[in-house]
Order: C-alpha cells, then structure tokens, then sequence
C-alpha cells in the first residue's frame, strides 16, 4: 500500500478484545491506526506493539470525548474510517460525572458526540474522493432491550443486572446508525452497525453471568476476539461493503434480526435530536 493509497482508520476501545485485533491488523495492512482507549497502559502498549497512534479518552467523561475529537482533528487531515467499539455492560447501576447512567453514556452517547464532532472532517474527506464509513459495534442483545426515550437513565424501571440497559443501548446503536446514513445520504459517507457474536474478552467482567459461564465453561463459552473482530475487519477493511449505508449485520450477514423498535424511523429521528440536547453538540443536518 502506498502513502496516496494509506486510510486513516480510528477504532475506539481497542485496547483489548476485538479493538485490539482489528486495530493489529488494520496496521498491518497498511492503515494509519489511532488506537483509543481509556487504559493508558493498555493503549499505549497495543499502540506501540503494533505501529498505531494512542489516544486516550474515558466514556464515561464527555469531556474526554471532546478532547479525542479535537486531538484527532488536530492529528489527521483525513478520516477514512470511525469505528464506535468501545462499549460495555454493568452488574451495578452508577451515574456519571455528565449525569448520565453510564451503559448509556458510554455505549451511546458518547460516540454519538465522537461522530458528530468529527462529521465535518469525515464529509471532508468523502468530498475529497474518499471511502468514508463510520462503523459502529451493535449486539444481538438489542432484541431483548426496550428504548424509553423518558428513562435512557434508567431512573423509573428496575435494573435487573444491567442486561437489558445493555440490551437497549444497542437499540440507540443500530437507530443511531440509520440515522446517521439517512442524514448523510448522497455525502459519500455511509454508516453501518454490526454483532460480533458472543466474544470472550474483559468485556462485561463486571457481570456474575458473564463470569459464571466463564468458570462453567473454562471460558468457552463464546469465540475468541481473534474470531469475534472478523467483522468489523471487514466491515472497516477497503473492500465495499456491498449493503445499503445503514444495514446491521449479524456478523456477516446483512439486515440481521432485530427488535421492532430498531426499524422505527422516527424514533431514530427523536433519539437523535435528544441526543444533541443532552450532548450539547450543535445541531447540523
């Protein structure tokens, strides 16, 4: 690959699991990678292992996110790929320094401010000739989660272990991601969201499910993050995507099953204008 041909790829959440593989072997193509995570040490020691940028930023601070934007627009000229992987689940329910339920703030609201920070570079870059994506980790879980635009900080409803707050972060994920390509129609820059399948990584640590299935199974209970990052691999990767800006994919396959309100146009459209209320972004078409 040539310096004319090298993408500037940013993958959050890439300083474990499948952040961290996909990260590797963007890098390994040939990509210029910023690898963004909120561990110093585990950031800047995957960054360093595999030629990338660290860059260091907490969810849970929407501070931090506007930091990230404006040292990466401050780094690249161009921005070829987003990739929104950071994520998580929670056994307790805590509210962050924004004032926001953290599964929300970090599985949502966060990389929607990323995104919308770095929207003017991305349609920059898409109008200079480029392949522009913004790719974003779903999960199959959105089918068993229920989006009230009244409580995303779960304040009115039991907390259950944290499942279904997840579950419903990634209906905001997939709605984000419609919308997202709804908006940015005709602009070059397309949007799509995925399900890895059920990785083993740090992922969810905090959840005595997720660790007791670890114990009863030796930890193989899902696939490695080797496996689980094949997608987003692909769907960050210079081959087109073949799928229509907006899809959810369910690992490779397109238009995977999701829960009815994923596929509620105007919902999408009310979680987005919320989004930037509560975000404090300004408001752009």
């Amino acid at each position: 690959m040539n310096a004319k041909e090298r993408r500037t790829i940013v993958v959050t959440g890439a300083s474990s699991g499948i952040g961290a593989v996909a990260a590797g072997r963007l890098a390994a193509a040939g990509d210029d990678v910023a690898v963004v995570g909120r561990d110093p040490e585990r950031t800047r020691a995957v960054a360093e292992r595999i030629g990338a940028t660290p860059f260091l930023a907490d969810f849970e601070r929407l501070d931090d996110v506007r930091a990230l934007a404006a040292a990466l627009l401050d780094r690249y000229d161009a921005i070829d790929v987003l990739a929104n992987n950071a994520g998580g689940l929670y056994h307790e329910r805590r509210v962050t320094a924004d004032g926001h339920e953290r599964t929300i703030q970090l599985n949502h609201f966060a990389p929607f401010l990323l995104t919308r920070l770095l929207q003017p570079r991305l349609l920059e870059s898409a109008a200079a000739g480029r392949d522009v994506r913004v790719v974003s980790t779903a999960s199959m879980a959105n089918q068993f989660g229920r989006l009230r635009l009244d409580d995303l900080d779960w304040e009115r409803r039991r907390w259950r272990g944290g499942w279904r707050a997840y579950g419903t972060s990634k209906i905001a994920t997939i709605l984000f991601v419609s919308e997202l390509a709804e908006r940015l129609t005709g602009t070059g820059v397309t949007a799509y969201s995925f399900h890895p399948g059920t990785v083993v990584t740090r992922f969810g640590a905090s959840s005595p499910l997720i660790r007791f299935g670890g114990a009863v199974t030796g930890g193989r209970y899902g696939i490695t993050p080797e496996e689980g990052s094949a997608p987003l691999e692909r769907l960050t990767g210079p081959v087109p995507v073949g799928a229509p800006s907006g899809t959810y994919f369910d690992r490779f396959r397109a238009n995977g099953r999701v829960t009815g309100q994923a596929k509620d146009p105007q919902l999408a459209r009310d979680l987005w204008t919320l989004s930037e209320g509560l975000t404090g972004v300004a408001q752009r078409s």
